[in-house]
């Protein structure tokens, strides 16, 4: 039976699969697994609880919540109870996630630990249309919360007489139905709030995981978090899709430690994961660079997965050499999110790949990616105006630009907001760029500036440990004091020079400061997806990036 939606996806494969694992994480130092009959019974008495409380379908209930079991448990019970999952990044800050609240109108809300109620309760009282909250945390409950095993407990005792409920509230779904508003991470603006439906989401699930060809047996390890689209749909609802057992890393600190405890068939993560690992145990020996990279993924590995921001090819290429194989997709959160795949059986590394089954891509006049399917949302919420701007006659305009092959497979050539022009006419995408720069073992973290100017800056974060050993002796003292070190300078120029020398000479950073700590999501300067938030990263070092310019004399022609 092929479902209509989300929740009867999940009742087929709990039906099908039993006391299958469906979800193994880790609870005071040891792994659990959540059987998938276990998986749709807790579902089940979280939608009870729900409709017991007033949740009507359409409703929006809130979802505030760090990976974790419960948050799977609590999405596939709102989703049962027909009603729509909104779901905050953990790390917002209270008045952000009020933003997202009154915006959807969510009258119910799930947080997960004593942290996220504390920011809850900064902002209750300008809550009115918020009927409860329930916190998954032990011990937190109290006063206008509920706890997780209370909430749920009321449930089971609901659902004899609401089971009949919850099955007309199912067939009454369809593929049109909202399942989700998620809100854009904001980069350079304020968030819009992505609908996306049931439709969207399974069909972008199921054709994902055709074009991936991962079967039951496999074993994905997830960390990255649910309240990014890219997470929910190629971790969360894939896993469902496929019936495989889906690991949760206990949090992004500890990734490498649970891939040797899980040892995954599959991993999806963001090119920075990728980089880190492989600036961390890289040497001058591509042998050892390979074992000791096979050594982190572990022997089950199949191939990973990459996606939310460019992959530098050479990363890409260096894994393979060490025989783990990297593909990498395109998507957006209003594409649900895949666009485009690399299969094991048919790729190109330095491309996104194809589109997965059932989507189209052609490329505007002007170079814009644009695509239409099932996958492209409903449109977004209380903004017609913005909907009607990013979806003309059915195709969804990415705002991307790129360029299809004779195979077609599809080549990310920047983002059309990002093309930077130079005072001289001469255009550049800055991702480019930085992704060659951030190649070298020794540059964590860059951001190209230059819009208007007469040749490129950067700000350069330093990957410190690689400058230490590259600076064997002459190394020494804090980062502080470090990154104003001018030996410490002209290795990077050195470096930077290299990495650069096959660009045009307009495209190479002729001056830089060096910075001390890396950007971050909690100084607002990466979005939760860990892209660059440019314009707060600008103003923050306004007058370091502008004093790079002051001195006509030495600019460089």
């Amino acid at each position: 039976m092929e479902p209509r939606h989300l929740a009867e996806l999940h009742r087929l494969q709990a039906d099908r699969l039993g006391p299958r694992p469906a979800v193994r994480h880790k609870r005071h130092g040891l792994y659990h697994d959540l059987s998938w009959q276990d998986y749709r019974e807790h579902a089940l008495a979280g939608a009870a609880a729900l409709i017991e409380a007033g949740v009507a379908p359409g409703d929006r209930v809130g979802l505030l919540a760090e990976n974790r079991v419960e948050w799977l448990i609590a999405d596939m019970a709102i989703l049962a109870a027909a009603a729509v999952n909104v779901p905050p990044h953990a790390p917002l800050t209270a008045p952000q996630i009020h933003f997202q609240l009154v915006d959807a109108g969510v009258s119910w809300l799930f947080v997960s630990t004593h942290e996220q109620f504390a920011k809850v309760r900064q902002i209750r009282g300008e809550l009115p249309g918020l009927r409860g909250v329930v916190v998954f945390e032990r011990g937190v409950a109290g006063g206008d919360a509920l706890s997780w095993e209370g909430f749920l407990q009321r449930g089971r005792t609901a659902l004899p007489r609401l089971r009949e409920e919850i099955a007309w509230r199912e067939r009454a779904l369809g593929p049109d139905d909202l399942a989700t508003v998620m809100y854009t991470s904001g980069t350079t603006g304020t968030p819009k709030g992505v609908m996306l439906t049931h439709g969207n989401l399974l069909s972008n699930a199921i054709a994902s995981d055709a074009a991936a060809v991962r079967g039951p047996h496999s074993v994905l390890l997830g960390w990255l978090p649910f309240s990014h689209i890219y997470a929910r749909t190629v971790d969360h609802y894939i896993s469902v899709v496929s019936g495989a057992t889906l690991c949760l890393a206990e949090s992004a600190e500890t990734v490498v430690q649970n891939l040797r405890e899980v040892e995954p068939t599959h991993l999806s993560c963001v090119p920075r994961f990728y980089e880190k690992v492989l600036a961390a145990v890289g040497t001058t020996d591509p042998a050892e660079t390979g074992r000791r990279l096979r050594g982190i993924f572990g022997a089950r590995i199949d191939w990973l997965g990459s996606g939310g921001a460019p992959l530098p090819p050479v990363i890409a290429r260096a894994y393979e050499a060490a025989g783990l194989l990297i593909l990498q997709g395109y998507g957006l959160t209003e594409s649900s999110p895949v666009i485009s795949f690399n299969r094991k059986a048919k790729f190109k590394l330095e491309t996104v790949g194809q589109a997965i089954p059932g989507v189209e891509i052609r490329i505007a006049p002007d170079g814009e990616i644009l695509t239409r399917g099932p996958h492209v949302m409903k449109g977004y919420w209380n903004n017609p105006s913005a909907t009607a701007e990013a979806v003309r006659d059915g195709w969804l305009y990415t705002g991307d630009l790129g360029s299809l092959d004779d195979e077609g497979f599809l080549t990310i050539t920047g983002r059309k907001k990002e093309l930077m022009v130079l005072s001289n006419g001469k255009k550049l995408v800055p991702p480019h760029i930085e992704g060659l720069l951030v190649a070298d073992g020794c540059i964590d973290q860059v951001v190209v500036h230059g819009e208007g100017r007469n040749f490129l800056t950067a700000l350069i974060v330093p990957n410190w440990d690689n400058v230490r050993k590259a600076l064997g002796a002459a190394a020494g003292g804090s980062e502080e004091s470090m990154a104003r070190d001018p030996a410490v300078y002209e290795l990077l120029r050195r470096r930077m020079e290299a990495a650069l020398a096959d660009v045009s000479s307009w495209e190479r950073v002729k001056k830089f400061v060096v910075l001390p700590q890396p950007f971050s999501v909690a100084s607002e300067e990466l979005t939760v997806s860990l892209k660059l938030r440019r314009n707060v990263i600008f103003d923050r070092h306004r007058a370091e990036l502008d004093a790079l310019y002051q001195n006509p004399g030495t600019d460089p022609v």
